[in-house]
């Protein structure tokens, strides 16, 4: 059983994700070092990995994994009503920086969200590598959701409110971009009490690494023309 993470240098590499501690506070934990330059964190991705601290930088793959099936999103009667008000204008990739400025301010354990992250996933944005919903009221950043889209898998990565609904709102808007686009897996690491309500579920590592392998092989543009179509 691993008791220690992999240490890794400037040299563009990750471990096996099957080689992470097993259990404990660092269940999950694969590697430390390395940097958050573009090319790792995409290669990150597609490993089935992602940072979670920046000192020292870790990089995480926990089992089980969480994800939201696409297609089969719940949304509660209350949700249902605010969707049907329309009470946001939902916007896609308009202001990413401040979505993750916004998640790094929520009232949330860790902190997780340093301006290092900041700056390495507003260059992954500025390369097409990464996106964002937004809800704005009254010309106001009200909520959103970010992430990595990467072949057919969306990593979602982090969401914020500060009107009630907001986040939600943007995640259901995220999720039915996705299924229109036809990508085939919605990640989002770790299940929580606002992801469960909206019907996310833990799957052994194992499938979703599996699932990965089959859908970054798919060429999915995040907008434009739908990756079914390109590929027959």
């Amino acid at each position: 059983m691993p008791s220690f993470a992999t240490r890794i240098d400037s040299r563009l590499w990750f471990p096996d994700p099957r080689t992470a501690i097993r259990q404990g506070p660092l269940g999950g934990l694969v590697a430390v070092g390395g940097d958050l330059r573009p090319e790792r964190l995409l290669l990150a991705y597609r490993s089935g990995l992602f940072p979670w601290t920046v000192d020292p930088i870790t990089w995480w793959s926990p089992n089980p994994r969480g994800i939201l099936e696409l297609g089969h999103l719940h949304i509660s009667r209350s949700l249902q009503r605010t969707l049907r008000r329309k009470p946001f204008e939902v916007t896609r990739d308009r202001a990413f920086a401040p979505v993750m400025q916004g998640c790094a301010q929520a009232p949330r354990p860790g902190g997780w969200i340093s301006p290092q992250f900041i700056d390495a996933y507003t260059e992954l944005f500025r390369l097409g590598h990464a996106h964002s919903v937004e809800c704005w009221q009254n010309g106001e950043l009200v909520g959103g959701v970010y992430g990595v889209a990467i072949g057919a898998v969306f990593a979602g990565e982090s969401m914020f409110h500060r009107v009630s609904d907001a986040s939600k709102v943007a995640l259901v808007h995220l999720h039915n971009h996705l299924l229109e686009r036809g990508y085939q897996l919605f990640d989002i690491q770790m299940v929580t009490h606002a992801t469960a309500a909206l019907g996310a579920l833990e799957i052994p590592r194992d499938e979703y690494l599996r699932r990965l392998a089959a859908a970054v092989a798919v060429p999915c543009p995040f907008d434009g023309q739908d990756c079914r179509r390109e590929t027959g």
